[in-house]
C-alpha cells in the first residue's frame, strides 16, 4: 500500500512538474506575442510614416514661403503635424545643434576661423525619428573649425 502510494505522490510530483513548465511556456509564449505584435506596429508605422515624409516637406516648404499662415491648408499641416506627434514622430535637425554622423547627413561643410566644434550652420532637409528609430537623416550644412 505505501509502494503505491509513494508512486502515486512521485507520479503527481511529475505532472506537478510538468504542468510548472507548461505554464511558463505559455507566459513565455503570451510575453512573446505582446513583444512581437508591438514590433510589428511600430514597423507598420514607420512604414507608412516614411511614405508621408515628401508631404512633410512639401508642408515646410510651404510655410517657409509663408503659404501656411491661415486657410485650409494651414489646418490640414496643423492636423497632420499633430497626428505625427500622437505617433511620437520627432523632427531631427536644428540649426547650432552640434553636428552628429547618427541623425545628420552632411551635404556640405563651411569652413569657419571661430567655429570650435561642427555644428549645424543650415537644414536643407528635415530629418524625422520615432523613438530610437531614424526614419531620415537631416540633410544639413555643416560649420567646420578651419585653421
Amino acid at each position: 500500500m505505501t509502494e503505491e502510494l509513494d508512486a502515486a505522490k512521485a507520479e503527481a510530483a511529475e505532472h506537478k512538474d510538468a504542468l510548472a513548465r507548461l505554464q511558463a511556456e505559455y507566459v513565455n509564449y503570451r510575453n512573446r506575442i505582446t513583444r512581437d505584435r508591438a514590433g510589428d506596429r511600430d514597423a507598420t508605422v514607420a512604414s507608412v510614416i516614411e511614405r508621408l515624409l515628401p508631404v512633410l516637406d512639401d508642408l515646410d516648404l510651404a510655410r517657409k514661403h509663408g503659404d501656411l499662415e491661415d486657410g485650409p491648408l494651414a489646418l490640414i499641416a496643423q492636423k497632420l503635424e499633430g497626428a505625427f506627434g500622437d505617433l511620437d514622430v520627432e523632427r531631427v535637425g536644428e540649426v547650432g545643434e552640434v553636428f552628429d554622423i547618427a541623425k545628420h547627413e552632411a551635404i556640405a561643410q563651411l569652413p569657419n576661423p571661430e567655429a570650435t566644434e561642427e555644428t549645424v550652420a543650415d537644414v536643407v532637409q528635415i530629418g524625422y525619428r520615432i523613438g530610437e528609430r531614424l526614419l531620415r537623416a537631416a540633410k544639413v550644412a555643416v560649420q567646420v573649425p578651419s585653421a
